[in-house]
């Protein structure tokens, strides 16, 4: 007990499935504002697509925290101090281009304001754009675009397909690059290193605490790093299997306001 902070995943966690804070959800995570607790969002999604829950949970006026594409962009909402900021290394998205095209599936880069691909029209990649209010730009060669600064590039296809193929991407990427799925039908390319519990120590250490000092709370693939890593690692119900059987606490689903139990129960006992 004595919880510090809360970093908690957006689709599936904050968010239910209508894709909305519920009121209740929202007051919990005031009042643990409100206690002097550190709030944070961990997400796949680029800054731009965190925007509106930092709106709906007033970060600027009350301090939370953003770590977007899984830890590589750490911003402090309120100062806009950019906490910790990590890129693709340089030519590893034509790299990447030449995988996806050898196996024959889409694959979008995202830099700060805009999606990037060969491939605009897949109906995966026009899903990425509109749920985090990107537009995508069609190129016909990605590599062309070597001057760009990349945060990740994520490929797209079926959950069987994508579950094969991260085991393939990881080997080949090994050493290089972070491989792994935000969502069943999304499987992502971030720098060596970084993932969600990156970013939790990164936190840990700009407010001078512990990773033992964090909940952490999510339901996705991409969630297990800093489930496993927190001082406290809570599943949703609606948490994939591989998540909730690696969590210290599964509490109720997305659909049941499960993060006010966490709140009401840890973060402010």
């Amino acid at each position: 007990m004595g919880y510090k902070g809360l970093v908690m995943d957006i689709d599936g966690t904050l968010y239910n499935s209508d894709k909305r804070i519920t009121e209740a959800t929202r007051q919990a995570i005031f009042r643990a504002m409100d206690e002097g607790k550190i709030i944070a969002i961990a997400s796949g999604r680029p800054t731009q697509g965190i925007a509106d829950v930092c709106r709906r949970l007033e970060f600027a006026e009350r301090g939370g925290c953003i770590m977007a594409w899984n830890g590589g962009r750490i911003t402090d909402v309120r100062s806009g101090e950019i906490i910790s900021e990590t890129l693709l290394p340089e030519g590893v998205v034509a790299d990447i281009a030449a995988f996806a095209a050898e196996h024959g599936v889409p694959v979008v880069a995202h830099t700060r304001d805009l999606f990037i691909s060969e491939t605009p029209e897949d109906e995966l990649i026009q899903l990425e754009a509109r749920l985090n209010c990107m537009t995508v730009e069609k190129t016909d060669s990605l590599p062309d675009y070597a001057d760009q600064k990349f945060y990740k590039c994520v490929i797209t296809g079926s959950d069987g397909k994508l579950a094969a193929l991260e085991k393939t991407a990881s080997i080949h990427f090994e050493g290089r690059l972070t491989v792994c799925r935000s969502e069943p039908y999304f499987l992502d390319f971030l720098p060596f290193g970084i993932d969600k519990a990156h970013g939790i120590d990164v936190l840990a250490e700009h407010f001078g605490l512990t990773k033992d000092d964090f909940i952490a709370c999510g339901d996705g693939f991409n969630d297990l790093s800093m489930i496993k890593h927190a001082g406290l690692g809570v599943a949703m119900a609606n948490a994939q299997e591989v998540v909730r059987q690696n969590a210290g606490y599964v509490t109720g689903s997305c659909d049941d306001d499960g993060l006010v139990a966490v709140i009401d129960h840890f973060l402010m006992a």
